[in-house]
């Protein structure tokens, strides 16, 4: 390709509205352009590195025998009323009507079409595992779309799914895809870190995130110096704590009854430690939940609690709207992701002031476990946690917590004596400097970015969508499911984000949108002819290469070059002839070669650093 049959539109300025590197090389490299907000076109040479990683993609996933389709964007809205995510998913999606007045989603993720689509089709266990892929256009609107193609409305992904007959054969392409990602990654030249995660609004159990790190990354990673264990905030666990009392020793069972302290004003924990001179790690603090279509059973909660729930699902009610309480140490969060899995919820969020008071009778900053009879409380493993024989393990002693009732705390509060949980659980938001679970190293923290996330869906959508198949006993099953996603336009992003210095873009071989370009110091005489046979050999010799025949000044040329990235750099000038330069673009060094041999050297560095990458 000649830069004259091509769009070069690079811009010398760093555009106001680009804050990352990616956003803004990829917006003077002219390989996007906006269109509207968190909207992109992509310019050829965009698209050309696009195409890069979208066909790197595709070649794994059919290596392990993933088999493409291609869905419509636009789906029925039924489809996701069935699965019971038209309520759920929130404003992120694009709902319309058409002239038939029928409710059509633009797809913010396929589980939905696909699962119909195998449902359709699905009639014998000989069918299975069968996994299906695309690689299509997904829209989620965004509240504030931000870092160009990073965070957009429109972008593209990966998506797999897979249907199984058997746990274990849903683990088996579990890892298999789990390889095919960290191959992707590694041929797209990225460092990626693979972390344990939550599984969100997608559901299922097993759950893994492969990040990369970004200083301006939407994750917090959880990373263990010791041992490698490494999680997204949402998902990291910890070693328990042993809290100290106010003198540094070990905390004791509250051997005095609970005592009333009238409190006026002390409602957070940091007013606490001043009214009380104790450390928060001696409080516990109680929030209210508002919990979203729950698929906990609640049957066994506390006598006198109603739930508002419908039709049964395998004998497990489905509860649209419940309230649940959460008691914590004093001087710890909870991870709402964390609870909202606990839970079986699609979304959890703090109660209104009012339902606080109605359920506690307290306003919020006041509210205590002990007497709390009107909705379930679950403790977090700080406070407490439940035994195999249905006993407590008690990590709080002698504690301080709300009263029940405005301005009023109560005092020598000790969890299993004076209040009982209605199930405990993990749902502390784990931070920098808590222990490893599993070696006990303090842990450190990184900002990342998702590129990729593999699930484990479980039955969640071929129950709800009732997809079914018959056994080799000819007895009806439902499948278990599976779901593998990767972000084409952030991987691109995120090469670029890792691979740039000072003049632009230094693409990997295996991305760039060119791997070679021919630049003639003037398109004229001589050197237009050396470039012209150079460029031919390198066709020929099977290269992707650009012949740069403008006439532009050659700072400008070599400028533009060093922008858009592309990885070998070979100069033909008046003055080296005979011979030419070849400048790898992560390099300093320059080379002269004879013009003959030029186009065989370049095409064996373009083949020795894709041969590294695909090992």
């Amino acid at each position: 390709m000649k830069t004259s049959e091509t769009l070069i539109a690079t811009l010398r300025e760093v555009p106001a509205e680009a804050v990352i590197s990616s956003h803004q090389l990829m917006l003077r490299a002219g390989l996007i352009r906006k269109l509207g907000n968190g909207l992109f076109a992509y310019f050829p040479l965009g698209l050309r590195a696009f195409r890069k990683v979208e066909n790197i993609i595709r070649e794994e996933m059919d290596a392990i025998g993933a088999l493409e389709c291609r869905p419509p964007v636009v789906v029925p809205g039924e489809l996701w009323r069935e699965s019971g995510r038209w309520e759920t998913m929130g404003a992120g999606m694009l709902t319309i009507k058409n002239r038939d007045d029928e409710e059509l989603v633009v797809s913010p993720t396929a589980e939905e079409a696909f699962t119909a689509l195998v449902r359709d089709e699905l009639n014998s266990y000989k069918q299975l595992p069968l996994t299906l892929y695309q690689i299509n256009t997904k829209y989620r609107d965004e509240i504030r779309p931000r870092y160009g193609v990073m965070r957009g409305r429109e972008f593209t992904m990966k998506d797999a799914y897979s249907f199984h007959a058997t746990a274990e054969s849903l683990d088996k392409t579990y890892l298999a895809m789990e390889k095919a990602y960290k191959r992707i990654f590694k041929r797209l030249g990225l460092s990626v870190i693979p972390v344990s995660a939550d599984s969100g609004a997608m559901g299922g159990s097993g759950s893994e995130e492969f990040m990369v790190e970004s200083a301006v990354g939407d994750d917090t990673l959880i990373l263990c110096p010791g041992c490698g264990y490494a999680a997204n905030t949402e998902k990291a666990a910890c070693a328990p704590d042993a809290p100290v009392d106010k003198h540094g020793n070990p905390q004791q069972p509250a051997v005095s009854e609970i005592e009333k302290v009238p409190c006026p004003g002390v409602e957070t924990i940091a007013q606490m430690e001043e009214f009380f001179k104790m450390p928060a790690q001696q409080f516990i603090k109680v929030l209210i939940y508002k919990v979203y279509n729950s698929e906990l059973d609640l049957r066994a909660a506390p006598g006198g609690m109603t739930f508002k729930r419908v039709a049964e699902n395998d004998g497990i009610p489905h509860y649209p709207e419940s309230f649940f309480a959460v008691a914590i140490r004093g001087d710890l969060d909870v991870n709402e992701a964390k609870l909202a899995a606990v839970l079986k919820a699609s979304e959890v969020e703090l109660a209104c002031e009012d339902d606080v008071i109605g359920f506690s009778g307290a306003p919020h900053g006041f509210v205590g476990p002990v007497g709390l009879t009107k909705l379930p409380l679950l403790a977090d493993n700080s406070v407490m946690t439940a035994t195999e024989n249905g006993s407590f393990e008690i990590h709080v002693h002698d504690t301080v917590t709300g009263g029940g009732q405005a301005d009023v705390d109560n005092m020598h509060v000790e969890p299993g004596r004076d209040f009982v949980p209605f199930m405990t659980a993990d749902v502390r938001t784990v931070v920098a400097g808590d222990k490893c679970p599993h070696c006990g190293a303090e842990f450190y923290s990184k900002k990342g970015n998702e590129l990729g996330h593999i699930f484990k869906l479980g039955y969640k959508y071929s129950r709800s969508m009732n997809v079914s198949y018959l056994d080799e006993n000819g007895k009806q099953q439902v499948p278990v499911m599976g779901c593998y996603g990767i972000g084409v336009d952030r991987a691109l992003a995120s090469i670029i984000e890792e691979h740039h210095d000072k003049d632009g873009i230094v693409w990997p071989m295996s991305a760039a949108p060119y791997q070679v370009v021919v630049v003639p110091v003037k398109y004229e005489g001589a050197m237009k002819e050396t470039a012209d046979t150079v460029y031919e050999a390198l066709c020929r010799n099977g290269i992707e290469v650009l012949l740069d025949d403008r006439n532009e000044r050659p700072g400008v040329k070599f400028k533009d070059m060093d922008l858009i990235g592309i990885p070998v750099r070979i100069v033909v000038g008046e003055k080296t002839l005979p011979n030419v330069e070849i400048k790898i673009r992560a390099e300093s060094d320059v080379r002269l070669v004879p013009a003959g041999d030029a186009a065989d050297v370049a095409a064996g560095i373009v083949r020795t650093a894709l041969s590294v990458l695909n090992q």
